[in-house]
This record gives C-alpha cells, structure tokens and sequence, in this order.
C-alpha cells in the first residue's frame, strides 16, 4: 500500500499553517480580471480583487486550474506510486472534479481518486482534514473515500453575507433580489445544500450585529454538532467581530478545536467582503 497523498483545490480556504500541519497540497483555480490570469490565493489576493472590482463595477472571472498545472502537481506523486485522493469544489459550481478525471486518464495512473465535495470552502476543508486523519492513520484511499463521501452530507456550510452587490454582479443571484435586498438592508444566510447555494434566514442591521444573530440561531445545531472542530471562515472583517464570534463559540464550552481561516480569492470573488461563515460537521 502506497501513501496517501491528499490534494484539494484552493477553494477549501485552509490556512497556510492547516496546509503544512496536515500536508495538503493544494491546487489553486484561476482569478480572470482585464484577461490576465491569476493563481488563487499565489498571485493575487481578495483586498486587491475588491479593488478591483470597486474600480471596474464588475467582478472577476474564475475558472478552473489549467490542464498543465494539474498535471505537473499530480505527476511527481504518481511516478512515487503514491495514491492520490482529491477534493474539488462541488461539481454544481465548477468543472475542478472533472479536470482532474481528465489529468488522470491524462497520466494513465489508475490510483487517483476524485471526491466531490459538494461544497465550497471550508465546507471541503472539513472534509480534507478528517481525510488526512485517516490517511495518518494508515487507513487505505478506498476506505477513507468511502467513509468522506458517506458523511459528506452531514457537513453544514453556511454564510452571512454584508452586502448583495458581489453576488449580483457575478451573476450567482437574480439582479432585482440584489438591488431590492441592498435596498432594505438585507443580509441573507446562504447554505450550501446538495452541491448548491440557496437562502435560507434573511437579517438586517449592521454587521456585527448579524453575525451575533446567525451565530445564535446555528446554537442548537452547534450543540449537536461533531465536536472535533469547528471553523470560522471570512472574507475580510473587522477583528471585533471575527473575536467576538470566536468567544462565543468558545463560551458553549464544546468544540476541541476553532479554527479561523480567511477565504481565498474565488470564495470573495462571489461574496465579497465582510462575510462571515461557521462550518462543521454535523454530529
């Protein structure tokens, strides 16, 4: 039995330091803006697409990592006879998981195994650390894909988001929803269910005072939760909040481990700043 090489696209949104623990590595997608392509979160990041983004009225294209990239990240591990198992963003969002089929075939390696996360962020970072768990202790890629793909659907990822405008722009919500909800202050919570987004609470107010509510109303789910880890995810917000939301999660006294990461450039690309996400794994 080889090793087990873990490998995630850059949308999982772990931190440098989750990476080097964990020994992931990662394949970063593609950030378009004025028809120059960058790697996520290597040659560009989030602050300098909103600036971007504020100046151009628009927001950036994303795509998936080039053919030659993919190939050149996974052909060392497999000429090591290394088995490879990857985690892509949901296939309902992006042709990632496909890409990398295709590097497979490309390569003629059968030991590579493609996960859809039906995800997004941290929603598949959970899922990349509890597969480097298993790989660290010796189980086999074929059991450790049988057993992330059967509770890949107890994963709960969701979002507040501050201002609509991200969205609307990129298209990913119907432009009237975006204006009349920027009128009205909306903020929705966005969840991630079956590979989609959809909405589900809708707040209003100021931001810190959102998250604190979203935070709550996750509570009882939070209690009942896996309680191995927990993650806060954002995409640029003010400290107070960010501690605050951690100290409140610390309060309930449950979770072994939170850990706090800062999306990447697809992620913010879509959501913009100053929104804030709580992900785990339900229990």
């Amino acid at each position: 039995m080889g090793k087990v090489r873990i490998v995630a696209d850059s949308t999982c949104d772990l931190s440098e330091d989750l990476i080097k623990k964990y020994d992931i590595t990662i394949i970063p997608l593609n950030i378009v803006l004025d028809m120059k392509s960058y790697l996520d979160r290597v040659e560009i990041t989030a602050d300098e697409i909103y600036a971007w983004a504020d100046r151009m009225n628009t927001t950036p294209k994303t795509a998936a990592p080039e053919m030659g990239y993919i190939l050149n990240t996974l052909r060392p591990f497999a000429e090591a006879g290394e088995d490879i198992i990857f985690f892509g963003i949901s296939e309902e969002m992006s042709v990632t998981c496909n890409s990398v089929r295709l590097a497979a075939e490309e390569l003629s390696y059968p030991n590579i195994w493609v996960v859809n996360s039906q995800n997004l962020s941290t929603g598949i970072g959970l899922q990349v650390l509890r597969a480097a768990e298993l790989a660290a202790g010796g189980r086999n890629a074929d059991s450790i894909v049988h057993e992330i793909e059967e509770i890949r659907g107890k994963v709960r990822a969701s979002f507040v988001i501050d201002t609509l405008t991200y969205l609307q722009r990129g298209g990913r919500c119907n432009a009237v929803t975006a204006l009349l909800g920027n009128a009205l202050k909306l903020k929705p919570m966005i969840c991630v269910k079956q590979g989609k987004m959809g909405v589900d609470k809708k707040y209003r107010g100021k931001q810190q005072a959102v998250v604190r509510s979203y935070a709550k109303d996750l509570e009882p789910q939070l209690l009942q939760a896996d309680p191995r880890r927990v993650f806060i995810t954002h995409s640029g917000i003010d400290q107070t909040i960010l501690d605050e939301t951690r100290e409140y999660l610390q309060s309930l006294g449950y979770f072994k481990e939170i850990l706090v990461t800062r999306a990447g450039g697809v992620i913010s690309s879509h959501c913009g700043p100053n929104t804030l996400g709580i992900l785990f794994y339900e229990g």
